[in-house]
């Protein structure tokens, strides 16, 4: 076996780590935490590709895990029946080697959801989200994105400058999926604050935010069932495979969790594309590349679920690659994909630096456990940018692209921070971030109808988002929007 390269980010272990027993000491192991990680974690991805198709790692201080970080032996563990999502197969915890309280505890620990589900039972929960999501229309989710983006833009808008980050990429998905679960006004604001405080690198803070949030979709389930409407929430609940209380709950946490942290990221991280490549913003007569070839780039380059999907061997498997390197993955062992390393381990399509053509990359899984709402992420990214261009045009960078940062932590990869500058809107323009939802005239108030189709639902709209009147009317910079960018590519 090949030893790491050593580095700021790496050592060399004590002794071969596939002979580590599960859960013991991770002295020495590659890190996927750290600021060293964060700044280069391509850095990190070369050594771990370069002793085979997976490699031991540690994942926070004392837990050892194993990563995949090459695209094809991901593709086969995300769609082999030899893994298991069930973490009560993991034997460190099991034994009290990672304390409870470890951070990544609360991402990796077993919750009675799809995410952790295997078989027959992972089919009937899967359904359930699968034939929800399917009667979500996505004018609805356009009209809630471009009114939630223009309420925030006119939040910051007045001062000329923001944090794209806090004050929009990390509000604007939470906003938009407690409309989606037809939260009222109150719950909606304490929602997104739990959201918020979910993300917070205080583990004290994000634990709260956990709890509160837990405690917010609890409200929402009751009421739900009290008085059903036209939302994913009720028609969860009404679904005809009849989910419990505790299952539904589970199932909006894994929605809304899927759906804001990574949202968030894609946004932020392909505003910074935007505003710092010249390809994308160039005149449109001459051949610029479009934002979403923006949003595709990012998917494969600074995929925002970096790594996750964990899985664990039901027994020992010999993973290995086309060269015939390979790992022997014992079971109760964390088994995670490195969506990010596998995606850039891939050829660039003809040589060339464009990939607006390849939706190959893993970024939203593969397998059975495929994000499920992949199609609604895409409109959001989409029309929050296309929002957030539209008011304002001529927004730019605050600081050089060399002084950005990101978040430490194995998971996801996120700005720490995107300051921009831009003419200052007139404050005349702001309208409230929470206002009553539309009306559903497509799929009815009932919250379950056996004659109504999925597949009935227009999916398709074209933006009309607009500058409200105090925005600034100068040229308009070439950002280029294909027709047909988020209509189920």
């Amino acid at each position: 076996m090949t030893t790491p390269p050593s580095g700021p980010n790496t050592a060399p272990p004590p002794g071969c780590p596939a002979h580590r027993p599960p859960g013991a000491p991770a002295a020495g192991l590659p890190r996927l935490y750290g600021p060293a990680f964060a700044a280069d974690p391509e850095a990190t991805y070369a050594g771990l590709r370069a002793q085979g198709p997976a490699s031991w790692v540690e994942l926070a201080p004392g837990v050892p895990a194993i990563v995949v970080t090459d695209y094809g032996a991901a593709l086969e563990v995300l769609r082999s029946s030899r893994f298991s999502k069930d973490a009560r197969r993991w034997t460190a915890l099991n034994q009290g080697l990672i304390p409870m309280d470890n951070q990544v505890v609360p991402m990796m620990g077993f919750r009675p959801s799809l995410l952790f589900a295997d078989g027959d039972r992972h089919l009937r929960l899967r359904r359930t989200v699968d034939d929800a999501l399917a009667r979500v229309d996505s004018y609805r989710v356009r009209a809630f994105v471009q009114r939630s983006a223009t309420a925030l833009i006119g939040e910051f808008g007045p001062a000329g400058s923001a944090d794209l980050v806090s004050q929009y990429a990390e509000r604007l998905p939470a906003l938009v999926f407690t409309q989606l679960f037809g939260c009222d006004d109150a719950l909606a604001g304490r929602m997104s604050r739990a959201c918020a405080r979910m993300i917070d690198a205080e583990p004290a803070t994000a634990q709260q935010g956990s709890e509160d949030l837990a405690r917010c979709l609890g409200e929402l389930v009751a009421a739900k069932r009290r008085s059903p409407g036209a939302d994913v929430t009720s028609w969860l609940l009404h679904h005809p495979l009849k989910l419990s209380d505790e299952e539904m709950i589970h199932q909006l946490v894994v929605l809304i969790g899927a759906g804001t942290v990574p949202q968030s990221a894609w946004i932020s991280s392909s505003i910074m594309l935007l505003l710092t490549d010249d390809r994308f913003a160039g005149d449109l007569s001459g051949g610029s590349l479009t934002v979403s070839d923006a949003l595709n780039e990012v998917l494969w380059e600074q995929s925002p679920m970096a790594n996750f999907c964990f899985h664990y061997a039901t027994n020992e498997y010999d993973l290995r690659d086309d060269s015939g390197a390979g790992l022997l993955i014992p079971p109760g062992v964390p088994v995670l994909i490195s969506h990010a390393a596998a995606n850039t381990q891939q050829p660039r399509d003809g040589g060339g630096d464009r990939r607006s053509a390849n939706h190959a990359h893993l970024a939203f899984g593969a397998g059975p456990h495929v994000c499920p709402a992949q199609g609604v992420s895409e409109i959001i990214t989409d029309v929050a940018i296309e929002t957030l261009l539209d008011v304002l045009p001529d927004v730019a960078l605050a600081v050089p692209a060399s002084e950005l940062t990101w978040r430490p932590g194995p998971f996801h990869r996120s700005l720490s921070a995107l300051p921009v500058t831009f003419p200052a809107l007139s404050a005349s323009g702001s309208t409230p971030v929470h206002t009553p939802a539309p009306s559903d005239t497509t799929s009815g108030g009932q919250p379950w109808n056996h004659q109504t189709s999925p597949s009935s639902t227009p999916r398709d709209a074209t933006s009309t988002a607009r500058r409200p009147a105090s925005a600034p009317r100068g040229r308009r910079r070439g950002w280029s929007f294909p027709v047909g960018w988020s209509r189920g590519r």
